[in-house]
């Protein structure tokens, strides 16, 4: 199958998983493979602001679960990806943003211009609403390309945004100055298979200027 068909079957078959089957566990391998598509997603700046937390505990998954408006994805899926975004890293003038900037193969002098204009773009975000929705921003691009190679290997998936944020990111015991839970993710395998795809027509959602 050509590469762009077997993408196009993935985007079609790809949906908000509502009920795992909670025997069947993800291969460790393709696990990593998804793990992996995330963190090769592009970022702005390139900051790559994400982190990716693991969970396989049961008993963790049933604590979270009451905090995640009771969702059964949550204990029954295979592996709970919790997407976490820095925010006290990206702070204009830090060491990160520095560090990322300076791994780019660039005379020394736009090298400090990235600086400059990060700096500024930083302040700017600030502002406009903080740093951890910025950095939100890039974790859904990687969450997206996830879930899309995830059903590319047969796995299921179901992005949540349904939970207590300060509280679930106080059982996960998360340094709220240095990072913001941005979304979780549950992957494995459906149970049954959902209704048809119901989308927009192409013509009602695009526009040629």
């Amino acid at each position: 199958m050509e590469a762009i068909e077997h993408f196009m079957e993935a985007m079609q078959r790809r949906h908000a998983c509502k009920r795992f089957d909670p025997e069947k566990k993800i291969p460790e391998g393709q696990l990593r493979t998804i793990l992996q598509i995330g963190r090769l997603s592009p970022s702005s700046f390139g900051m790559e602001p994400w982190r990716f937390l693991v969970i396989r505990d049961p008993g963790l998954k049933e604590r979270l679960r009451p905090l995640c408006w009771n969702q059964p994805q949550i204990t029954e899926c295979s592996d709970l990806v919790v997407i976490k975004t820095l925010v006290g890293p990206l702070t204009p003038g830090a060491e990160y943003p520095r560090n990322m900037l300076s791994r780019r193969d660039l005379p020394r002098e736009k090298i400090e211009a990235y600086f400059n204009k990060y700096d500024e773009f930083a302040t700017e975000q600030f502002k406009k609403g903080g740093l951890a929705c910025w950095g939100a921003k890039q974790c859904y691009i990687a969450a997206g390309n996830m879930m899309t190679g995830a059903m590319a290997m047969g796995i299921d998936s179901c992005a949540i945004e349904g939970y207590e944020k300060e509280k679930v990111e106080a059982v996960l015991e998360m340094d709220v100055a240095k990072e913001s839970l941005a979304l979780m993710i549950a992957f494995g395998y459906r149970v049954k298979e959902p209704s048809s795809k119901v989308r927009l027509a192409l013509e009602e959602i695009v526009e040629y200027r």
